[in-house]
Formats: C-alpha cells, sequence, structure tokens
C-alpha cells in the first residue's frame, strides 16, 4: 500500500505496511481500485456528454464511491469490493449504451473503462499496479492526488445535500471532468493547475448546496447552548455529518424511553431549529472524534456512525458500533440505505439501546454554538461597531479538523494566548482543541463563535464577505482577519481549496503541510497564495498580531 491522503500519515510521507488511521494493506489497497474505476466510468462519462447521452446513475456512484474512500470512512474490505463490482457494472453497461448509440470509442481510450476482474484475487493484483505511485513523475502526481482528494471532499458534501433531496448537475460533471483528466497522461503541471483552482469554484458550490440543504430542511442555525451532562436514560450516540440520518433516527426514538446524544462534528445539529421539538435529543457526548476508544467505553449504549471519522472500536465494545451510508467497518452491523423513498430502518439499534444501561456521566455543563452566517449576521451591527471601537482588534478563522498529534496542542495554546480583543470564528471538530475554555466574550459577543460542521467552513465564507461589503473593502484579505487552519482529511482539501479561489490568501495550515505535496506544487501555492505552516505560538502569534 501507498497512502498520503491524511495529515497523519506515517512518518509525514505515506502509510506503507498499516494506515496510522488502522487501515489495512489490503483495504487501502481495493479502495486505490475503486477511485480508478470511479476514473474510468468518469472517462466514459464525458465521452458521452459530447452526445449528450448522460446517465444520472453515475453521479451518484461517483460520489458514493469517492466518499467512501475518504480517510476513517469505509474498513470494510467486503463493502469494498462490493462497491467496486457495482461500479464495473454500471461502467460497462454504460459503454454498452454509448456504443449502441453509435458512439465509437477509440482503441486507445484509458484501461480503467474496460478492465474487469472476477476473482478477488485479480482485483488485489490489479490494485498494486494502478495505486499512487504509478505516476512516476512527482510534481504531475502530487497535482493529480490534490485534485482526487478534493473530489473525495466535495463527493462528502454532494452526498449530504443528495439525501435530503438537493443537486448540482454541475458539481458531478466537474467531479468526472476532473476525475478523467487524472487518467490522462498528456496533461501538464499548469493544466493541472487551473483543474485545482477549478475544483475550488466547485467545491464553494457544493458547500452553498449543501448549506441550502440543511437550512431549508431544517432552518437556519441559532445560537444554542448545548448541554453536555447525561439523563438517566438509555441512548444512542450518533456521530459523523449525515443530518438526514439524525432526523430519522430522532423520529424512530420519539417515545421509545431512548435519549440520542451527539458525538464529535455532529454537535451542531443542536444548533437547527428543526431538532429542537425533540425532547429526547438532549446534548453532546465526548469531544472529537479521536478519543471515541475512551468515550464510547463509558457512553454505554449504542454509537451509529453516519459517515467518516471511525476509529478501529475495541473488542469491548465493537458489538455496539453501528454504521450506515458511507461508512462500514469488518463485524460491525450496518444499517442499509433508503429503498424507494423510505427512511432507513433504526429499529435493530434502538432495541439495541433498550438493553443498555445509560450513559457514564464524564462532563457537566454546556457549550454554546450555532453562530452560521444567518445568525452572525443578525448580529452585524454589533459585530462592526465593536470592530469600529477598538472592542474587537482581530478575528481569527481556526476551523478544520482535530487530530491524534501531540502537537495539536498548538491550538489550544494558541487560543488560550490570543489576546482578549480577540475573536476566534470555527467550524469542524478543530473546536474541540479550545471551545471548552473559558475565554469569556467581548460586549456580549463569545470569543468563540462555532458555525459548525467542517462544511459549514462555508459559513465563515459567507461571513468574511459580508464583512468586507459593510466596511467597502475592495480585497477580502484587506479585512482584520487571520486563517490559522488545522486540517486532517480530505474534506478539509476542499475546504482549503475554496478559500483559494475565494481570493483568501496568507492562510496557515498545520500542524503540517500536506505530505501529497511535492516541494515544487507547495512552492506554487506559497508564491501565489501565501500559504504557510505553524511554528510556535509565540513566533505565529507575532505573525499574525504585525
Amino acid at each position: 500500500m501507498f497512502c498520503f491522503q491524511c495529515q497523519e500519515t506515517a512518518h509525514g510521507t505515506g502509510c506503507t505496511k498499516v494506515g496510522v488511521c488502522g487501515k489495512k494493506e489490503d483495504v487501502a489497497n481495493l479502495q486505490d481500485l475503486l477511485v480508478w474505476i470511479s476514473k474510468g466510468i468518469s472517462v466514459l462519462s464525458e465521452e458521452g456528454k459530447k452526445f449528450g447521452i448522460h446517465e444520472s446513475a453515475i453521479d451518484k456512484f461517483i460520489f458514493d464511491a469517492m466518499f467512501v474512500t475518504i480517510t476513517n470512512a469505509n474498513f470494510d474490505r467486503n463493502a469494498i469490493i462490493r462497491k467496486i463490482r457495482e461500479g464495473m457494472a454500471l461502467r460497462d453497461a454504460f459503454r454498452s449504451k454509448l456504443q449502441k448509440s453509435g458512439v465509437q470509442l477509440s482503441d486507445k481510450m484509458h484501461s480503467a473503462t474496460t478492465w474487469s476482474a472476477e476473482t478477488e484475487e485479480e482485483m488485489e493484483a490489479k490494485a498494486l499496479l494502478i495505486g499512487v505511485l504509478s505516476v512516476d513523475n512527482e510534481d504531475i502526481r502530487s497535482l493529480k492526488e490534490l485534485l482526487t482528494y478534493g473530489i473525495k471532499g466535495m463527493a462528502a458534501y454532494a452526498e449530504h445535500a443528495f439525501n435530503l433531496g438537493y443537486t448540482h448537475n454541475e458539481v458531478y460533471g466537474f467531479m468526472q471532468k476532473g476525475l478523467a483528466a487524472t487518467l490522462n497522461p498528456d496533461l501538464g503541471a499548469d493544466e493541472l493547475v487551473a483543474l485545482v483552482l477549478e475544483c475550488g469554484k466547485f467545491g464553494v458550490e457544493v458547500m452553498a448546496l449543501l448549506d441550502k440543504a440543511n437550512t431549508e430542511s431544517y432552518g437556519n442555525p441559532e445560537i444554542t447552548k448545548v448541554n453536555i451532562g447525561v439523563r438517566n436514560n438509555p441512548a444512542i450516540l450518533i456521530s459523523g455529518h449525515d443530518l438526514k440520518d439524525l432526523e430519522e433516527l430522532l423520529k424512530q426514538t420519539e417515545g421509545t424511553g431512548v435519549d440520542v446524544y451527539t458525538h464529535s462534528e455532529m454537535l451542531p445539529a443542536h444548533y437547527y431549529p428543526a431538532f429542537k421539538k425533540y425532547e429526547h435529543f438532549v446534548g453532546n457526548y465526548g469531544n472529537a472524534w479521536w478519543k471515541q476508544k475512551e468515550e464510547f467505553e463509558t457512553f454505554n449504549g449504542p454509537i451509529l456512525f453516519t459517515t467518516n471519522c471511525i476509529v478501529p472500536p475495541r473488542e469491548s465494545y465493537k458489538s455496539r458500533v453501528y454504521t450506515t451510508g458511507a461508512s462500514g467497518f469488518d463485524g460491525c452491523t450496518h444499517i442499509p440505505d433508503r429503498q424507494n423513498g423510505s427512511p432507513k430502518d433504526f429499529s435493530v439499534i434502538i432495541e439495541h439501546a433498550k438493553k443498555c444501561a445509560a450513559p457514564t456521566e464524564i462532563e457537566t455543563g454546556e457549550i454554546i454554538g450555532g453562530f452560521a452566517h444567518n445568525q452572525v449576521l443578525q448580529l452585524a451591527d454589533k459585530v462592526v461597531d465593536a470592530v469600529k471601537s477598538g472592542a474587537i482588534r482581530k478575528f481569527f478563522v481556526m476551523a478544520g479538523c482535530d487530530g491524534r498529534m501531540k502537537d495539536r496542542d498548538y491550538y489550544t495554546e494558541f487560543a488560550k494566548a490570543l489576546p482578549s480583543d480577540t475573536v476566534i470564528l470555527t467550524a469542524g471538530c478543530a473546536k474541540y482543541r479550545y471551545n471548552k475554555l473559558p475565554l469569556g466574550d467581548i460586549g456580549g459577543i463569545p470569543r468563540v463563535l462555532d458555525a459548525g460542521q467542517c462544511n459549514d467552513s462555508y459559513s465563515l465564507a459567507v461571513t468574511a464577505l459580508k464583512l468586507k461589503e459593510v466596511f467597502e473593502l475592495n480585497n477580502i484579505n484587506d479585512l482584520p482577519i487571520a486563517y490559522n487552519i488545522a486540517w486532517y482529511e480530505q474534506k478539509a482539501v476542499i475546504v482549503l481549496l475554496a478559500l483559494l479561489y475565494l481570493g483568501v490568501k496568507n492562510i496557515h495550515l498545520g500542524p503540517t503541510l500536506p505530505g501529497f505535496l511535492s516541494p515544487n506544487v507547495a512552492k506554487v501555492l506559497v508564491e501565489n497564495f501565501g500559504i504557510a505552516g505553524i511554528t510556535t505560538v509565540d513566533e505565529d502569534m507575532k505573525i499574525f498580531l504585525s
């Protein structure tokens, strides 16, 4: 195997024996094959578009398959193999459709458009030949992987929106265009850089789509205090990002005596008005995803993963772990997808919960959030006045991901060291590094404004663009906003590309720069966008506050 798509990749260069995430070699290789098959389907789809021939099933397969391969999403070998077989069948049917329509397919078309396998052994053998390192030139490889990872992040947001009934044909079209391009051996660095920037454009589009899907389905997030203690009822802990799954779980647990708690990235669900009517939706349990081994032990009840962020579970609680959607883990019960418009059936996890003890309390109190763009814009006059009066000197965007590495303590120390006239804008699980610190407020404005999940980084961009308009500035970089962002996986990649597309410069990215950036590609990002890493809290504070 060779995988360097996440921030924690071994030695900052690549996992070669087993993933730091816990993914085994065979699963990692098969995921490479699934991506490769998806690229082959995309080549055929692009060819079909030239003749006005399209298959909507391809759109869904592509964002499903790419989401499955995101870090910490799916560790289930059999699930990956089923997806590969599904992809080959879909691809072959579409190729036949093209040929029956009179489309002449070139004999020189990429082998990913025709290669097939009957056995798992054949799949494993092929996977060894088509992985990341099959591209020799490190700069071309770097750009193709950057584009692929951006599309993986895009796929996650596209799937969440799709589950709520919101689609975007142009986003799907770009995903296929970009994936097909990665199989083109004739594309040079300049052409790939252009595609990477175009990926950022559609990153903005897909985040706007999901924002619309979430807010039109569940209302605009409101300032909300979320309980972090527990009640004395059996309960289900829901993790991940998919709000449709949460909605269906809440409806099915209503009146059963089973409470529902959020974990990690699902915390912001409490901010949506539509979920506040459920009296058994009682709070958030625990912290960021990487602490789940300890926190799942004490929760006592079953845990539902709706998306990525799985850490290989301990045997002591593995029987209580359920997966659904793009997530999966060998040996854990998987809740099947919706069929013919019917909701998912969560009865098995609900019955399991009834037999479990109530959660063990690990902390008490409340945390506050709900500062998405609509809510912040309602406070715009107050915020502007605070900036003009000098009460607020600067905003710090500290969005992104959390992770296990010790050097991520930097973000906690950085938040503590910020002067009292500064405000943190956050989204994603990076907030768990500081959202429980007693940082106070500025004239009633909390010093940590949590916009929500990682995809809600869009809210931070909307807020920045609105402030640019209010202050009558020509450039978004003239705002008193600094960007000190933590990253972990591919959804953070599409957020970064989206910010670059919007013109944001001088983003500091940590705790390390991506291992998939070759020195030359990193140089392009530094020279054109001012991308930088982090150093020490004291040194970085001098840079940000100068």
